[in-house]
């Protein structure tokens, strides 16, 4: 690709970052999902995290904008800047219509979520080594939270459609997200944002069913654990 086109698609996706992050407020309604939404009613799923765990957005939108500015002022036509862009600006552009298709359908909302991690885990995983703090730190605390989020997803959907009780449901999807976030850290081998992001989903699930449902706040305290190793891990490699 021209080195101009290069400068482009950074200049494109910082413009996705900021489009991204005002996306809430053209959904001001949306505070998670009506448990009406689903034919079986979702109060209080032992799957969702805790209300607070939800601040996080603050911190990936502001490091997303902040980073990707960085990289258009200082790598605009850099191979490796590049080559993470462009699956991230995919991951930014169907994030920013993400809350939008949440208040129609949980499921397209899935449906897009997944969509999101997937592209966003590619731009982690080819994302500069140089630069970490403005190129894979922010996008690592992007992807790790979604790792979190689009299991969520699943959970609300299989015990919102009756595929499975509540409970279950959040053992089961808890117990992906685990598993995703320990192998996505393991694989990676640096860039501990990712796992930090998955550990604060995961705090989150023990703080809602702590004292409820302890067999997932149980369940989440082990992966945190089980995460922690390869994030410490990837925290001493620097």
């Amino acid at each position: 690709m021209p080195k101009s086109s290069r400068t482009l698609i950074a200049a494109l996706a910082l413009l996705l970052s900021i489009a991204f992050a005002v996306s809430p407020f053209f959904v001001p309604s949306f505070s998670g999902f009506d448990p009406n939404q689903f034919p079986i009613p979702q109060d209080n799923p032992p799957a969702q995290p805790a209300g607070y765990a939800f601040s996080i957005w603050g911190v990936i939108y502001l490091w997303l904008i902040v980073g990707l500015a960085y990289g258009l002022l200082r790598a605009p036509r850099d191979a490796q800047w590049h080559d993470m862009r462009v699956p991230l600006c995919l991951s930014l552009a169907v994030g920013a219509t993400w809350l939008a298709v949440a208040t129609m359908s949980p499921i397209w909302a899935a449906v897009l979520i997944w969509i999101m991690l997937i592209t966003a885990l590619i731009a982690l995983f080819l994302a500069p080594v140089d630069d970490p703090l403005w190129a894979a730190a922010p996008v690592g605390l992007y992807a790790g939270w979604l790792s979190a989020a689009s299991c969520v997803s699943l959970a609300l959907l299989a015990a919102g459609y009756g595929y499975l009780e509540g409970q279950t449901a959040a053992v089961v999807f808890v117990g992906l997200a685990i598993a995703i976030g320990a192998g996505v850290q393991t694989a990676l081998g640096r860039t501990p944002t990712y796992g930090l992001a998955v550990i604060w989903g995961l705090i989150g699930v023990i703080v809602t069913n702590w004292g409820e449902t302890p067999v997932v706040a149980y369940l989440a305290l082990g992966g945190s654990v089980v995460i922690a190793l390869p994030t410490l891990r990837a925290f001493r490699r620097g």
